[in-house]
């Protein structure tokens, strides 16, 4: 008797668990992506897969590959994660980050849920087809990246723009973050599907004064100039603005929660939503947070120029509204450069895909209703959308109720439920089987 994709997903996500992919964003201290791509090619190629390996730079690896469907006609779907995870710190932790450790009924370690435990999955459906002779109805392409979590430029970027070609044909997309639940009663699980993201542009403040010495009175500081500037961009609020999906998002889950979600006063909604109020929150408005100062070289020396970064994360069809507002925030002696800049993308929540995810999840839980939801942060659907691609994020799992699942993003003791990994790769196999 063959093995399952059920019964060896476990062992290849503690196995991707354990090579440690931190990306610093420093190209000199970030590590192992290479190290993951070459297990996961191994594990394709025993299956008989051909893969694609290509190195955007030195130890930075991005593995690509086809399955050929029954009907070469039809749209090729897209399945895609990345293979980096942000630093842990293991003084922090319960458990060591990369000891991919199982108790407490959790595969634990930094990349569980973002987003080993998917890789996992995909490795283990596409094995699981080719051990039995399956062929799925449509090509399947495999993408696992590098670079996701700090800005993709040797990633899924890398890709798009020199080998584009891998992705002919690719119609449809499915990655992070989404298809997990949210538990409104025994009978009843909402699970979120990702139609949209936020734009991403990280702005550089730059202010310039008069240099001088500690002591004397001054009233041409940089420092006081981008100080307040950074105070009055910290302390602004962006009007709410009620996007497509989000306005798809409040009337289903209205329907679902029965109970008045109006969508033409979304935060009395948002407030209505108990666990799920921060997750949805960031997506009713525009936001700029600053992040990093810089300025000075000693401690008795008034410098002449100052900066600061700010993290800025769009809505949809906001972007140019959202610069015009933040200039005025920030006022006219400030200079803007722009570090690193993703449009926000997003899709309807509709077609034979949407059916299908909806299909294969109440096939393993009765109790599932799907639900479009915009993400306040951003992947790698950046990317592949730029190619004319619908992108959604479904990631398949279930959740006990009481898990947080929001905070382990980047968090401490991030962790997976290893039933959930388990449901979420049958239900993998079936929407892959019948979409």
């Amino acid at each position: 008797m063959h093995t399952t994709a059920t019964e060896e997903v476990v062992g290849i996500c503690r196995d991707l668990l354990r090579i440690d992919t931190t990306n610093t964003g420093d190209q000199r201290t970030t590590v192992g992506e290479r190290v993951a791509a070459e297990y996961v090619a191994a594990k394709l190629d025993e299956a008989g897969v051909a893969v694609e390996l290509h190195e955007s730079a030195p130890r930075r690896a991005n593995l690509v590959a086809r399955i050929p469907g029954t009907d070469r006609t039809r749209g090729a779907l897209l399945v895609h994660g990345h293979l980096d995870v942000v630093p842990a710190d293991p003084s922090e932790w319960s458990v060591h980050p990369f000891s991919g450790e199982e108790k407490d009924g959790y595969l634990w370690g930094r990349g569980a849920i973002d987003m080993k435990d998917f890789d996992a999955m995909i490795l283990a459906v596409v094995r699981d087809w080719r051990r039995t002779g399956y062929v799925p109805p449509r090509d399947i392409v495999l993408a696992y990246t590098a670079d996701e979590e700090a800005g993709m430029e040797y990633g899924s970027q890398f890709l798009v723009k020199n080998h584009r070609d891998l992705f002919d044909g690719c119609t449809e997309a499915i990655g992070e973050v989404g298809g997990y639940s949210y538990t409104v009663n025994d009978d009843l699980r909402l699970y979120l599907v990702q139609t949209a993201e936020k734009g991403l542009d990280w702005l550089r403040l730059h202010a310039s004064g008069r240099p001088g010495h500690g002591s004397f009175i001054h009233d041409d500081n940089a420092v006081t100039a981008l100080a307040e500037a950074v105070a009055r961009v910290g302390r602004h609020r962006f009007p709410v603005v009620v996007t497509p999906t989000v306005r798809s998002f409040l009337e289903q889950v209205g329907d679902a929660l029965q109970i008045d979600l109006d969508p033409d006063d979304p935060e009395l909604a948002v407030a209505k939503l108990g666990p799920i109020a921060n997750l949805i929150g960031a997506t009713i408005r525009n936001t700029a947070n600053p992040t990093r100062l810089e300025a000075g070289y000693k401690d008795n020396v008034i410098p002449g120029k100052a900066s600061a970064t700010i993290d800025c994360r769009t809505l949809p069809g906001q972007a140019e509204s959202f610069l015009a507002e933040l200039r005025e925030v920030i006022g006219p002696d400030i200079r803007i450069s722009h570090e690193h800049r993703q449009p926000a993308v997003e899709t309807s929540f509709d077609g034979a895909l949407v059916e299908a995810m909806g299909a294969a999840l109440r096939a393993e839980d009765p109790g599932a209703r799907t639900v479009p939801y915009l993400m306040s942060g951003g992947t790698d659907a950046k990317a592949f959308a730029a190619l004319g691609i619908r992108c959604f994020g479904f990631a398949p799992l279930r959740l006990p109720p009481e898990l947080n699942f929001a905070s382990l993003f980047h968090g401490t003791d991030e962790r997976v439920p290893v039933e959930g990994l388990e449901f979420g790769v049958r239900v993998l196999d079936r929407l892959l089987r019948t979409s």
